[in-house]
């Protein structure tokens, strides 16, 4: 655990502990609303760097609660989902979480597509005995960093490190790549990590590994260093969060450089095609599912989004926002309480074979991270297209 996840750490426990009436057993959330409503909270930034992936995953977190309700609700009862948007910051978001569970009095928590906002959204959850499911945070650690009320509704960095790795080299043919990684964030830091260690582990080799700053938007220092190299690396590997992937992308196209460029899902956002416009051309990046998918749960999931929010999903994170609300919903209908935050968690983790559009989550015994496949996507000409699925 880095130092900066210790403060985040230190800052969600003493958040909790200024909160009136919270307990480690869960006093503070399960209470709030009406009797005939259960409260789940969204933890989402539609607002600042998270927006392009958590605002549709908000989107779909809500369509998901909406279907639900319509459908009669659980065990009788409505869910109300509370909100406060995260803003992309912090402090903001650990406020947020101290007042969806005191003030909402919410059962569960659900959202964040981010590991380093998850890690200080966590454990304040954690402290006051409110399961947690991750959307799209993957860092792989994390339910076993933050306790046993967190979960992911995701696979992990590890699974779809691997899997750009091995399609960049069988794939791609690639036996050399350049990476660049932003050190601010958990994300970046461990895809970067798992995607060397697959690469070199099967032979490949890492030309130069260079960095930036979180928010950084000039790349010439880097670009240059790589342009110096006595031989060009066969693919390009940015590990970057959705924000920067777009201008990393346009400033190394207008370079002249060509190589595909290889990421995770950082690069599954809008901004790629918006911000790079033609210079977003064989970009291929590591996703959580493919929406052109021809698996009805997808396609179903597609129509109804399409309706309700009159265009169609932009990423697949609204498909995780979807799956976990679902996710919890599930829980909550076996759960023995669906007002007692504890019962709530064990039910979560006892979760096997729940169909969703992401793949099916089951949580091994000991585990609340679920293995699922990774869809291979590639954008040409500011389309995004599907390439291949590749199992865990």
């Amino acid at each position: 655990m880095t130092m900066r996840n210790i403060r985040f750490m230190a800052l969600g426990v003493s958040a909790v502990m200024l909160l009136a009436g919270c307990s480690a057993g869960g006093g503070g959330g399960g209470g709030g609303g009406d009797s005939d409503e259960i409260v789940v909270g969204a933890v989402y930034s539609i607002t600042g760097s998270q927006a392009s992936i958590d605002e549709p995953a908000y989107n779909g977190f809500k369509l998901a609660a909406k279907e639900i309700n319509d459908a009669g609700g659980i065990n009788g009862k409505q869910i109300r989902v509370a909100f406060s948007d995260a803003a992309s910051d912090t402090t903001t978001l650990t406020n947020v979480v101290s007042e969806l569970i005191e003030n909402d009095g919410a059962v569960a928590l659900g959202g964040t597509n981010d590991s380093t906002f998850a890690l200080a959204a966590g454990p304040i959850a954690q402290a006051a005995g409110i399961p947690f499911v991750a959307s799209g945070a993957t860092l792989p650690t994390l339910p076993d960093q933050v306790g046993d009320y967190m979960f992911m509704a995701c696979y992990g960095d590890d699974l779809q490190a691997q899997a750009i790795a091995d399609y960049s080299m069988e794939e791609l043919d690639a036996k050399t790549a350049w990476a660049l990684v932003d050190q601010a964030y958990d994300f970046t830091t461990a895809l970067n990590k798992f995607f060397q260690e697959r690469f070199t582990a099967n032979g490949g080799e890492i030309v130069l590994e260079d960095s930036y700053k979180s928010g950084d938007t000039d790349y010439s220092a880097q670009i240059a260093r790589l342009q110096a190299l006595p031989t060009q690396p066969d693919v390009l590997f940015v590990s970057a969060i959705p924000n920067e992937a777009g201008i990393i992308t346009q400033q190394i196209r207008e370079a002249g450089l060509t190589q595909p460029i290889v990421s995770g899902d950082g690069y599954d956002t809008p901004l790629v095609a918006e911000v790079a416009g033609d210079n977003s051309k064989d970009v291929y990046f590591s996703t959580h599912v493919s929406l052109e998918s021809e698996d009805a749960v997808v396609q179903d999931f597609v129509a109804a989004y399409t309706e309700e929010y009159g265009t169609g999903p932009e990423n697949a994170f609204a498909a995780l926002g979807y799956d976990t609300m679902n996710l919890i919903a599930d829980a909550l209908k076996r759960a023995t309480d669906d007002t007692d935050p504890a019962a709530v968690k064990d039910a979560l983790a006892s979760t096997q074979d729940l169909v969703a559009v992401t793949g099916t989550i089951s949580y091994p015994e000991g585990s609340r991270k679920p293995s699922k496949a990774v869809s291979i996507m590639r954008i040409v000409d500011k389309v995004t297209t599907f390439v291949k699925v590749i199992e865990p």
